[in-house]
């Protein structure tokens, strides 16, 4: 169920839902069996909101010694593809949950269709050949009912043989649909005679061309839940509204199994949209570069940016699952992940923006190779070593012509700190013919390696690499990509991007280490933040890293 240690359900998190399981198991419900499902449509890649529903619905299975089945929603072709099957797959493994069957909608079709012929000679479904523009007139609104459809009282046997035709693709799309027969009158516009069935002359991306007709979402739900047997359904609040009609096609049909329908409120992440349609309109509008784009919210992306799966699992529990809809504070997200990272990051030396610096009462074939442990925190880390020679880089904005109050870094006439290293003192400054700063001559203080000065206070440290036998390389600064804390989908996409969300630093310069670092390690660059090589850009002759996340958080609010 779970690539985590096995728990129980008396260590899990509390919540409504699990109270209501523990209810059902003491009230000998199901047997005292507890199987749940995550259930995505194909038609995208799944994102951070997902990651709730999975880690609910994998973990009840798991606490409860249950079991929790994959089962893909592919009852509409026009937007399904196998690249977001196989995505999704991907992505449930990597966040760590391993399903205990795999499943799909379109395993039941030739069961479904069974059922709705059921429904018809029950007197309780029938073929509507009304245009989708008339069945909408005809469903009413809040406050007004709706109008029976003029083919509501076919016949049993007309309708069974227009639903045969139906299948047999003899009709155009939009002919004929086929409907529930409820009550048109419901305060609940979802059990207005909803629709079952429509015309599709589609090709399915598993059943090909062998069906012409294909169910509905709500239709399909419930029964391929009752099929798989499965307990408690676990969906978000949308589909509260929806949950009369889940179980009035259980009860009509009179189902073995009925499972339980329980709803939670969805994740609403601050700077996020998690709309798969708004997410597909940024690629196709070119706001980004496609689904695994960094700076989106699907799981490809936060992989790709170096989000660990543990951070994900532990941002889920601490926000819990309750009923309600609450904006949840982005820094809770990116704490989680600094957490982790903080704990198993090694650190390493890398400078963005470079500026030379020559010390030069070095010889220039001075070489030292000095030590630098992996993790302060972690002995069993080890160290490495670290080559120190005459000319260095730091980075640009550690050195100030005119510094502000309170620096305690690079200028001219004064002192600094060089990381693990020494004291070092700035001369003077080279400039190229605009003017601007392209090296700074320092001296060194030869009694300092390691060490404070003795007699003189020096606050600064700064941090470096060897101009010798650094390793030039791309950095790509990620951010946030909405200017604003909540977003709404009706605002034109250009309007509310950071700007900022993605910085390129294409001169970087870091540590000869990191030239042979394994892929996918995520490492902090000293004061720098945490970063991780790109996972398709990265090549071992042109490093590429991605910034996971800054050190601290630079939006937190005042």
């Amino acid at each position: 169920m779970s690539a985590e240690d096995s728990t129980d359900a008396t260590s899990a998190p509390v919540n409504f839902i699990r109270n209501r399981i523990d209810a059902d198991l003491a009230a000998g419900k199901n047997e005292g069996a507890v199987a749940t499902r995550f259930p995505p449509e194909p038609n995208g890649y799944l994102h951070i909101g997902h990651a709730k529903s999975i880690c609910l619905n994998f973990g009840v299975a798991r606490d409860y010694k249950g079991r929790c089945n994959l089962r893909f929603d592919d009852t509409n072709p026009v937007k399904e593809d196998a690249e977001f099957i196989t995505a999704i797959q991907r992505d449930v493994a990597w966040l760590g949950f391993e399903w205990d069957e795999l499943r799909h909608a379109s395993d039941y079709f030739d069961q479904l269709y069974d059922y709705a012929c059921e429904l018809i000679r029950g007197g309780n479904a029938y073929v509507d050949s009304s245009t989708a523009e008339q069945m909408r007139e005809m469903r009413g609104t809040l406050t007004s009912p709706g109008t029976p459809s003029p083919y509501r009282e076919r016949s049993v046997d007309e309708n069974l043989d227009l639903f045969a035709r139906m299948k047999a693709g003899e009709f155009d799309e939009g002919a004929h649909v086929l409907r529930a027969k409820i009550d048109m009158a419901s305060g609940n516009i979802n059990l207005r005679d909803p629709a079952l069935y429509r015309i599709r002359k589609v090709s399915h991306v598993r059943t090909g061309d062998t069906w012409s007709i294909y169910p509905m979402y709500d239709y399909t739900h419930c029964l391929s839940d009752a099929i798989e047997g499965i307990t408690h359904s676990l969906c978000t609040l949308e589909f509260e509204d929806h949950r009369p009609l889940y179980d009035w096609v259980l009860d009509t049909l009179k189902t073995p199994v009925h499972p339980q329908q329980i709803e939670f409120g969805p994740l609403l992440l601050e700077y996020t949209l998690l709309s798969k349609r708004y997410l597909a309109k940024l690629i196709d509008d070119a706001h980004v570069a496609g689904w695994d784009d960094p700076r989106m919210p699907t799981l490809a992306g936060l992989r790709r940016r170096g989000f660990p799966p543990a951070a994900i699992r532990r941002f889920c529990d601490l926000i819990g699952v309750t009923k309600n809809e609450a904006w949840i504070d982005m820094g809770v997200l990116e704490g989680c992940v600094r957490d982790e990272l903080n704990l198993n990051a090694e650190r390493r030396l890398g400078v963005l923006d470079p500026l030379k610096v020559v010390i030069t009462d070095l010889p220039e074939d001075h070489h030292q190779t000095l030590e630098f442990q992996n993790h302060p925190q972690d002995e069993t880390r080890g160290s490495r070593p670290v080559d120190f020679t005459r000319e260095i880089w730091v980075e640009r904005e550690d050195f100030a012509e005119v510094p502000p109050p309170k620096w305690q870094r690079l200028v001219e006439g004064g002192e600094v700190r060089l990381r693990g290293s020494y004291v070092i003192k700035c001369e003077s400054l080279i400039r190229d013919a605009t003017g601007k700063v392209t090296e700074l001559h320092c001296t060194h203080d030869p009694d300092t390696l390691g060490k404070k000065p003795e007699g003189r206070k020096v606050k600064g440290v700064i941090h470096w690499v060897s101009a010798a036998h650094s390793v030039l390389c791309e950095v790509r600064l990620y951010d946030r990509l909405y200017s604003e804390a909540h977003p709404s989908p009706d605002h034109d996409p250009a309007s509310i991007l950071n700007p900022n969300s993605l910085v390129t630093m294409p001169a970087a310069q870091v540590e000869a280490s990191l030239a042979t670092m394994q892929s996918n390690t995520p490492v902090q660059f000293e004061r720098l933040g945490y970063f991780i090589t790109d996972s398709k850009d990265h090549q071992a002759n042109r490093p590429v890293f991605n910034r996971v996340i800054s050190l601290r958080d630079t939006w937190a609010r005042g």
